[in-house]
């Protein structure tokens, strides 16, 4: 399975903003325990290169970790050297998809429109993130996948449990799900961390069975 294959069979793409290193290995160990195995890390967030590497270095081939909120081509290179699988961007810049093709390394742009869509895919996404998605809806989704059915969509913005489901039937390969997945407005305890993996457990069972 390619990692590719193994961002779109696992479904959920965990969005993580303002982790520490104190905090983020218990979260994700969390995360995978409840059945999402795909992580996308932020850029903003401090030392998120640090986070990165700790990630890869603790679980390996277990875990999918990429680097979110990329708008250049030298940030995208820093994070795939230290270790990011992916990068995610909320807008299309060829330029930083091009580095990102050029190293190998799995390119998820975002885009609203049609022809952003077409033109992310055209300069070699892999993956177009529909953003933010809150603002259209799932309809959406298969109103493009109408005349362009052979782009793989993963919206972000605002999903969550009660919508989840709905964004897979309209044809989303993927989700990326932030806030409603984990925050760090909370206390990392062992009640947040069991409740994290319950609610893991309840976005993959989400996709498993809408895509059944």
């Amino acid at each position: 399975m390619t990692l590719l294959d193994k961002i779109i069979d696992s479904g959920i793409v965990s969005v993580i903003r303002g982790a520490t290193p104190e905090k983020i290995m218990p979260v994700v160990k969390a995360l995978y325990e409840g059945g999402v195995t795909t992580l996308e890390i932020t850029v903003e967030t401090p030392k998120v290169l640090t986070l990165i590497e700790q990630v890869k270095d603790a679980f390996g081939d277990k875990v999918v970790v990429g680097a979110g909120t990329v708008l250049d081509p030298e940030t995208a290179r820093a994070a795939i050297m230290a270790g990011a699988s992916f990068i995610f961007s909320p807008t299309v810049h060829p330029e930083t998809i091009r580095l990102t093709k050029r190293y190998g390394v799995i390119s998820i742009p975002g885009a609203l429109t049609p022809t952003e869509i077409l033109t992310a895919y055209e300069h070699g996404a892999d993956v177009v993130k529909v953003f933010p998605a809150n603002v259209v809806g799932p309809r959406y989704l298969q109103d493009i996948h109408g005349p362009l059915p052979h782009i793989p969509l993963m919206p972000t913005g605002g999903i969550d449990l009660s919508n989840v489901a709905e964004y897979i039937r309209a044809g989303a390969v993927a989700v990326g799900v932030g806030g409603s997945l984990v925050s760090f407005k909370e206390e990392v305890n062992d009640a947040y961390l069991s409740q994290l993996t319950e609610t893991a457990r309840k976005f993959t069972e989400a996709v498993k069975q809408a895509r059944s």
